[in-house]
C-alpha cells in the first residue's frame, strides 16, 4: 500500500538500485556541498536517436506527484512520468580513464541507451558497444 508523506508518495518496493561506488559518491557531495536534507532526483531528460536520456539532480523540492524512496539510506525522487522508464533501473558510479568519473543509469524499461552523466561534462553512454551520434545528453546539476 501507498502511504502519503508530506505531500509525497512513499513508494515501498526498491525500482531503482545503487552501486555502493554511486551511493559513496552521493554521499560525498552531499557532504561537500553541505546539502543536508537533499535527495536524488532521477528523471527522463529527453529522448534522443536510441531510447530516452536519463537526468539527475540534488534536490529538496519534493512535489505532489513524485515518487520517494530510499535506496540503501539515500532518498532518491522520481516524478510519476519518469518512474515507468526506471522500473529495475540501477544507478552506478564509474570512473573510465578515458570518459572521465561521472553517474550512469541503466534501465531495464529504456530500449535504448542509457545516460551517463560525467562530473565536468554530460555524455550520452555507450550501451553494448553501440554510441550515439545524435548529441543527445542528459543533465546533471546542484
Amino acid at each position: 500500500m501507498l502511504q502519503e508523506i508530506e505531500n509525497t508518495t512513499q513508494v515501498d518496493i526498491e525500482t531503482v538500485t545503487m552501486s555502493a561506488s554511486a551511493v559513496e559518491a552521493v554521499r560525498g557531495i552531499l557532504t561537500e556541498r553541505n546539502l543536508e536534507g537533499y535527495a536524488l532526483r532521477v528523471y527522463v531528460a529527453g529522448g534522443g536517436c536510441s531510447g530516452v536520456s536519463f537526468g539527475m539532480a540534488l534536490d529538496n523540492n519534493i512535489h505532489e506527484n513524485d515518487l520517494t524512496f530510499m535506496t540503501q539510506d539515500i532518498k532518491l525522487v522520481v516524478d510519476d512520468q519518469s518512474i515507468a522508464y526506471l522500473h529495475g533501473a540501477k544507478i552506478d558510479f564509474v570512473n573510465d580513464p578515458v570518459r572521465g568519473a561521472g553517474f550512469t543509469v541503466d534501465s531495464p524499461s529504456n530500449t535504448g541507451s542509457g545516460c551517463s552523466c560525467g562530473s565536468e561534462s554530460h555524455s550520452h553512454s555507450k550501451s553494448e558497444g553501440s554510441s550515439c551520434a545524435c548529441g543527445g545528453s542528459c543533465g546533471c546539476s546542484n
